[in-house]
């Protein structure tokens, strides 16, 4: 592993050689800190299951991988090689696991990632994209009192900005912004220097995403003598839900017709490894298991579940050819 996480881990058939074949995406890391399980112990409670990740996607990766485990202990092969891809870094932005999830997608035909089902069962065949970035402010420091007048603060122009940065978020354009973090200053009687803040875009359409990346690059400081800096850019491309990803869908919403229940889809707002390849590949998301409560202590996955959407993976990996 790099920057202090895991390694990431690659599964595969031993059928079907370089052929191109069903890649399958997880993530083995979760948002919680460690000593979670203190407050969120692993407990049964009814349907329902507890524990740091269960849900988002300890769960789905152990599904998936038991659909697979399934067919082999029966003996079985499938008409595609199947590939497994479970990395370490998806909750931090993909930052060394990107290079090795489109290296992958280069030797598959389609793409299944078992994050959670959404709003009880629905998959997922749409995701926002989006772009990160860290601004700076670098001011003029004096005495808040003594000498007001000599000062440039960091932290006033960061705030103009934020201000107009945050202006720009548009419901109609599927275009948000979010300044989710900042930091500066030294002492209440200092004219602040330095300022810091971690700014999140999130967007549909992949041209409007670029139109306002490249408009918040080209931003000036407001006061000519505090320097302002944007650094960052397109994190995960926007997920759309191209042909091939319909007819896709539609494939397993008959599979899961057949087993027993209705596959309903939806598009959603966070994003997933699977943005990084939904331009050229057919994806199908969401197809772990059900419950709620991710990134929380109340994360559940329901147990209800499991053998269906495991039975839904299994049949995929049967049928796809």
């Amino acid at each position: 592993g790099t920057g202090g996480r895991a390694d990431h881990v690659s599964v595969s058939s031993p059928w079907g050689g370089d052929e191109k074949g069903i890649l399958v995406l997880s993530h083995l890391d979760t948002v919680h800190p460690v000593g979670t399980i203190e407050e969120l112990p692993y407990r049964v409670e009814g349907d329902k299951a507890y524990g740091p990740g269960i849900y988002d996607m300890k769960g789905g990766a152990v599904l998936g991988l038991t659909a697979y485990r399934t067919l082999v202990e029966e003996g079985k092969t499938t008409p595609l090689p199947i590939r497994f891809l479970f990395v370490s870094d998806e909750e931090v932005g993909s930052t060394t696991s990107r290079r090795h999830i489109e290296a992958a997608g280069e030797n598959a035909k389609y793409v299944l990632v078992t994050e959670p089902a959404r709003d009880g069962g629905k998959i997922v065949t749409g995701r926002q994209g989006s772009a990160r970035f860290v601004m700076t402010t670098h001011g003029r420091p004096s005495h808040s009192g003594a000498r007001h007048k000599d000062g440039r603060s960091a932290i006033l122009e960061m705030a103009k900005q934020i201000v107009e940065i945050e202006s720009k978020t548009d419901y109609d354009r599927n275009f948000t912004v979010n300044v989710g973090k900042i930091e500066g200053g030294t002492a209440e009687n200092v004219i602040p220097e330095h300022c810091r803040a971690s700014l999140d875009f999130r967007f549909r359409n992949r041209e409007v995403g670029e139109e306002m990346i490249a408009w918040v690059k080209g931003l000036q400081s407001f006061d000519p003598d505090v320097a302002f800096t944007v650094e960052g850019g397109l994190s995960r491309p926007p997920f759309e839900k191209t042909p091939a990803i319909e007819e896709l869908f539609s494939h397993a919403k008959g599979l899961a017709r057949e087993i027993g229940f209705e596959l309903v889809d939806s598009y959603t707002g966070g994003g997933s490894d699977g943005n990084f390849l939904a331009d050229r590949l057919p994806v199908l998301d969401g197809l772990g298991v059900d419950g709620e409560g991710a990134h929380t202590l109340h994360e559940h996955l329901l147990i209800s579940s499991l053998v269906p959407r495991m039975t839904l993976m299994r049949r995929l990996f049967e049928t796809l050819q």
